[in-house]
C-alpha cells in the first residue's frame, strides 16, 4: 500500500525504493518465526524456514538483476502470495485464542483452526509457484543480459585482433659527423 501511494503522489526515492522491500522482507520473516513459537500448530518450522527461504531468494534475485542493469517486477501472483500471507498470519493468530466462533445462536459455525491450516498451506502453495515465476523471469531477462554481453565482447575481440598498433619508426643509427 505504501508503494502504491508513493507512486500515486510522486514521492519516490531511491532510498525509499531500497527500504520498502527490505521493511517488507523483516516484517514477512518476523512474523513466520513468531507464529513458530507462538501457535506451531498452524505453523510448522519448515513452513516458516521454506517462506523466509523464498523472500531471501527472491531478494538475492532483484539484487544481482539490478547489478546486471535490469530489474524483476513484482508479477501477479506474487502479489497474490502477499494478500495470501497477510490473511494466513491474521488467522493463524485468531487460530491461537479460537478453535470455532458461533454465529446466529450457533447455528453458523465456522472453523476458526481449520481456516487458518488452509491459509497456511494455499499461502506456502502460492509461495512456492511464486519462487519458479521470479527464478523463470529472473533466468530469462540474465540469459539475455549475458547474450548481449558475449555479443558486445565478440565484436570488441574481433576489432581488437584486426587493428594492430603501428610499428614505432625504426631509430637512424647515430654516426659521428667528421
Amino acid at each position: 500500500m505504501d508503494g502504491y501511494l508513493a507512486r500515486k503522489r510522486g514521492q519516490i526515492t531511491t532510498m525509499g525504493m531500497l527500504l520498502d522491500p527490505l521493511a517488507d522482507k523483516l516484517m514477512v520473516c518476523a512474523a513466520y518465526i513468531i507464529l513458530v513459537a507462538y501457535n506451531p500448530r498452524i505453523v510448522p518450522a519448515w513452513i516458516a524456514v521454506l517462506i523466509i527461504g523464498r523472500e531471501f531468494l527472491v531478494s538475492g534475485l532483484r539484487s544481482i538483476a539490478a547489478s546486471e542493469g535490469f530489474t524483476i517486477d513484482a508479477s501477479e501472483i506474487g502479489k497474490l502470495k502477499t494478500v495470501i500471507q497477510i490473511v494466513s498470519v491474521v488467522a493463524a493468530i485468531l487460530a491461537h485464542r479460537w478453535n470455532y466462533w458461533l454465529f446466529f445462536g450457533g447455528k453458523v459455525i465456522l472453523d476458526v483452526h481449520l481456516i487458518a491450516i488452509a491459509a497456511i498451506y494455499w499461502m506456502t502453495t502460492v509461495s512456492i509457484i511464486s519462487a519458479v515465476d521470479y527464478f523463470w523471469g529472473f533466468w530469462r531477462k540474465i540469459d539475455h543480459a549475458s547474450e548481449r554481453a558475449r555479443t558486445r565482447r565478440k565484436r570488441t575481440s574481433v576489432l581488437s585482433r584486426n587493428v594492430k598498433p603501428p610499428k614505432a619508426p625504426l631509430a637512424a643509427p647515430t654516426h659521428p659527423k667528421g
